[in-house]
């Protein structure tokens, strides 16, 4: 499909900019189809350009020198990763897989920096982007770093219903897994806490889908960063 200007707009990166700017951003993307579980790029390798997730969703990592695996982050649709190199000039710092079939939006680093030095608000206009989701990180990290596991779960739950306009019933698109690798726990821990929440009365859990019964506990819980 040909990249318009129009679907150049609808991406929340590039929200707001005038036709021209868009119309020099399609000339430069590069649309990708990528398979379930294909490597885009490894930690260490030369940034060359970012990305735009179009529809599917990636999974940001760090492997330790034993293999084991600590997820960062995962993006869905509308979301760019893989930005920092080009400003900074320098490799990737850390790895990112599909973990579904995606469509993606490639922009090469050289490509990019000569728009923005010819039109400097494209990077106004990201640094607002990405200078709000910094704030969301931050607090994320904050989060998953600072606090028990079940805090670390109830931050968690509550940072995907405020993505979701404050919706209570929520499905993750996501494995039981992967999300324990998130949290910085094992599978087995995660069931154990979750089983906890659904008989104190905190959530719901069928599956993936799960729903938030007590949203003011959630939120003291995720507060207080403490064990059930």
């Amino acid at each position: 499909m040909t990249l318009t200007p129009a679907r150049i707009a609808a991406i929340p990166l590039f929200e707001g900019l005038p036709e021209e700017h868009l119309r020099d951003l399609a000339a430069i993307a590069r649309e990708q189809s990528l398979r379930k579980r294909e490597t885009i790029f490894s930690e260490g390798e030369k940034g060359t350009g970012f990305y735009v997730v179009l529809s599917g969703r990636v999974k940001i990592f760090k492997l330790s020198a034993e293999g084991k695996e600590q997820i960062l982050h995962f993006f869905g649709a509308g979301e760019p990763f893989g930005e920092v190199p080009v400003f900074t000039g320098l490799h990737f710092p850390a790895n990112a897989e599909t973990i579904e079939d995606c469509r993606l939006l490639f922009f090469p680093r050289e490509s990019f920096v000569g728009l923005i030095q010819k039109n400097p608000s494209i990077a106004l206009n990201m640094l607002a982007v990405l200078s709000k989701r910094l704030r969301v990180f931050a607090s994320l990290i904050e989060d998953l770093s600072l606090k028990e596991v079940p805090g670390r779960l109830a931050a968690y739950l509550l940072y995907l219903s405020d993505k979701g306009s404050g919706a209570s019933e929520l499905e993750l698109t996501i494995t039981k897994s992967q999300l324990a690798s998130l949290l910085g726990t094992i599978p087995e821990t995660l069931s154990r806490i979750i089983g906890r929440m659904t008989g104190q009365g905190l959530i719901e859990s069928d599956g993936r889908k799960i729903r938030i019964l007590d949203r003011s506990g959630l939120r003291g819980l995720a507060e207080a960063g403490r064990s059930l």
